[in-house]
């Protein structure tokens, strides 16, 4: 089950200078030192022999500033550093991350756990922990490769045959990724002022702004010669607001906005549109009238048909799962054969920092395996072309493209970055809304659906279940055929199976926009980017969504209390 978001200090110094640098970074040296010592013990040790051995240090430093009602209620920074551990014993071929047929646990399959490292610069300290953390993840190489040929020698024969592990050339690289301080003074005011804008509205039973700073850096080094450092800065200004209606459904608005510096954010005059505009859409959620299940003519936009894509098909198309055997492998034998409309091409590249001067989130310029992004196309007119590559191969796609990723302490596998929906043919927006009202009509239909916007969704590739998807709206529209206005409704979410669901689209709109946020699956939650105009589906199906029992306040707010 899956869940669904850069000043770059020193690249204009010259290769001597950035040279220096690296050779003074404790952290760099006290990899470096580790691996080649642990490297070269290991491989000639009489168990099992160690074959490739990489360090990947996570450097994470976090400032959060939160305020409710006006008033600023949480203040904090962290600084963290973590490492991760990939140490493979035997060979390519077969190695002790190999699956265990019937282990439906990823956990197990990971070699490194949660493994904290000294913030200061402290060379021996460092080269300690890593050495102690390296015995731990050797012996457990071991005893992972022992239970992979025991599961080899009774179970049956893997449809994909294809190595655990590939090849990839050395990269070197350096940089360190800084943030300038917050001026806690200013946001303070920023946020105080946004947040008082909803203690007027007696409707609003929670309600906050937030902002978070994030800058992270990378360190990998590997047995294969590569030696990076880089990173990203994720700043995230956020604001929700939420109510209840008297039959017990929880309803909720907001916005988010995402860059790599403070600049990037929106003005306090677009801040505080927004949230009035929010707040009116609250109410009209409130006095809105459930939909019943429906099929039907829909319109996602923009910004929520980049939910939708990245949940009915972004999973499917990870490259390891069409090898695993406990995936439903949905498009595993589907290439080049078509799956959607002929105007449809999806590709995803981690290189794109920015989309018409907006920051997209799952910007980086090497994975999490050591190999540098490159665009994966998925699906070029309709027809299934790709998948996104990790280092572990499968049928027809040795290679790695860049997509290996994971959150600390958590395996590796191939996973989206910036997933881009485009299509050949587009019209207006509003033109769009009349072929709405025209297929309807065509279906005997008395209204279509538009779904404005989306909180997220899941979605589910194993065998185990059904291998459907669920997407979550916020705001929905019923469009009649007869004339009336648009009517908001509520109370419904998106349900569907890929291959069925990717058949109905129809058509797309000349209006490109961003769904920034974070994905959760067996490697972790990482940030990612979809970018998509909007799609016209010819039938689209929506079941109640889950309620609470609960009734709203028993008092009024204490502002509102007359």
């Amino acid at each position: 089950m899956f869940k669904i978001l850069l000043f770059v200090a020193g690249l204009s110094m010259g290769p001597a200078v950035l040279a220096a640098d690296m050779k003074t970074d404790a952290v760099m040296n006290a990899l470096t030192k580790e691996l080649d010592r642990s490297f070269t013990g290991f491989k000639n040790a009489e168990k099992t022999p160690l074959y490739y051995l990489s360090y990947e240090v996570t450097e994470s430093r976090t400032y959060y500033l939160g305020s409710k009602m006006g008033a600023i209620n949480s203040d904090s920074g962290h600084t963290s550093r973590k490492l991760d551990i990939d140490l493979r014993v035997n060979t390519p071929g077969l190695d002790n991350t190999h699956q265990v047929k019937g282990d439906y646990s990823w956990t197990s399959r990971s070699q490194t756990l949660n493994l904290p490292l000294a913030v200061d610069e402290n060379e021996d300290a460092l080269r300690a922990r890593i050495w102690e953390y390296t015995d731990k993840a050797y012996k457990k190489a071991q005893e992972n490769f022992t239970k992979v040929n025991m599961n080899k020698a009774v179970t049956a024969q893997e449809d994909d045959p294809s190595p655990d592990f590939s090849p990839s050339k050395p990269e070197v690289f350096y940089e360190t990724v800084t943030l300038p301080e917050m001026d806690k003074k200013l946001w303070r005011g920023k946020l105080d002022k946004f947040s008082a804008r909803f203690a007027d509205t007696p409707f609003i039973y929670d309600s906050g702004v937030s902002l978070t700073a994030e800058t992270k850096n990378r360190y990998l080094v590997n047995s294969e010669g590569s030696r990076i450092k880089t990173g990203n800065n994720y700043i995230r200004l956020s604001f929700s607001l939420a109510s209840r209606t008297t039959d017990g459904m929880d309803l909720s608005r907001g916005e988010q906005y995402d860059g790599a510096s403070y600049a990037e954010l929106p003005s306090e005059e677009k801040v505080l549109a927004d949230i009035d505009r929010s707040i009116a859409e609250l109410k009209a959620l409130k006095d809105a009238p459930i939909v019943d299940p429906y099929h039907g003519p829909a319109i996602l936009k923009a910004r929520a048909a980049g939910v939708y894509f990245h949940e009915i098909i972004g999973h499917r198309l990870e490259g390891h799962r069409q090898k695993i055997e406990e995936e439903g492998q949905t498009f595993a034998k589907k290439l080049n054969q078509k799956i959607t409309s002929d105007i449809i091409t999806v590709y995803d590249d981690p290189n794109i920092k920015y989309f018409r001067g907006r920051a997209l989130r799952g910007y980086y310029r090497y994975d999490d395996e050591g190999v540098k992004a490159a665009r994966a196309s998925l699906i070029e007119n309709g027809v299934l072309k790709g998948f996104l590559m990790s280092r572990s191969p499968i049928r027809d796609f040795p290679a790695s493209n860049g997509h290996g990723r994971h959150s600390t302490g958590r395996p590796v596998v191939s996973r989206m970055a910036n997933t881009m929906v485009e299509a050949s043919k587009t019209v207006s927006y509003p033109e769009l809304r009349k072929q709405l009202i025209e297929e309807c009509k065509k279906q005997n239909k008395p209204f279509g659906l538009v779904f404005d916007d989306i909180a997220g969704g899941f979605t589910n590739t194993g065998r185990w279940g059904p291998q459907s998807f669920k997407v979550l709206p916020l705001l929905v529209y019923r469009v009649y055929t007869d004339g009336r206005p648009d009517e908001v409704v509520r109370g419904v979410d998106i349900v569907g199976t890929p291959i069925a669901s990717l058949s109905k689209i129809m058509a797309a709109a000349d209006d490109p926009d961003i769904f920034n946020g974070t994905c959760g699956a067996e490697s972790g939650w990482v940030p990612v980017s979809a970018v998509s105009p909007s799609l016209l589906l010819t039938e689209m199906e929506v079941e109640k969504s889950q309620k609470s029992q609960e009734k709203p306040p028993v008092l009024e707010p204490p502002l509102h209390d007359k």
